[in-house]
């Protein structure tokens, strides 16, 4: 019989049990410790991938609180450069009506266009100049403005009403030009209505074969 051993009987047949249990009970020990170690470790995976599960659900709603203060600043950008623009517009008739040429051509760009009601104007701003000068102004109110807005560029169209010729529409485009709006094209005109479109088409024909 080998040393350290008992012998016992189980029904009948010899077994050799070991006298020292410390050894067998310290790897039951060291087997429950990793599992338990082993059942903490997933415990931490698992909630780690809740919280990135979490935060993965929170980003798409930060995503769009971030897009939604660009949207408004660039909304707010926008309305500041339509107001200074339509400011610049709203200049441009007093000016004309006051006959101050110098505050009026400082709203032009160098390289502006004039297009007046007669099919021949069609003018920069030095024959424009030489134009209105000798003039004592033009005047006209408004009475309804449309602006559209492209980066450093805004169209714009408006209705007016002038003591001399009633209903006129001004359109063109402004350019951001060293930091402030400028016009670079402005056309007159006089809206026909429809009802009499083609008795003033007529006219103007007869008056162009003249």
């Amino acid at each position: 019989m080998l040393k350290d051993t008992h012998a016992f009987a189980v029904k009948g047949a010899t077994v050799n049990r070991p006298a020292n249990m410390s050894r067998a009970t310290k790897a039951s020990r060291a087997t429950n410790i990793n599992r338990t170690s082993l059942g903490l470790l997933l415990s931490v995976l698992m909630l780690g991938g809740l919280n990135a599960s979490a935060q993965a659900q929170d980003s798409p709603t930060q995503s769009a609180q971030t897009q939604d203060t660009q949207v408004q600043s660039a909304q707010t950008t926008s309305s500041s450069d339509q107001q200074a623009a339509a400011q610049v517009l709203d200049l441009l008739n007093q000016y004309s009506s006051d006959a101050d040429w110098d505050k009026y051509f400082a709203l032009y760009r160098k390289d502006g266009i004039f297009i007046g009601t007669d099919a021949s104007e069609r003018w920069g701003m030095a024959e424009f100049e030489h134009y209105s000068r000798p003039t004592k102004g033009w005047r006209y109110d408004l009475t309804e403005r449309h602006l559209i807005q492209h980066g450093d560029v805004i169209l714009f169209d408006e209705l007016l009403n002038s003591p001399a010729y009633g209903v006129s529409r001004g359109t063109g485009t402004l350019i951001k030009t060293d930091g402030n709006w400028k016009i670079a094209q402005y056309h007159l005109s006089f809206p026909i209505p429809n009802e009499i479109a083609k008795q003033i088409t007529t006219e103007l024909k007869a008056a162009n074969k003249q």
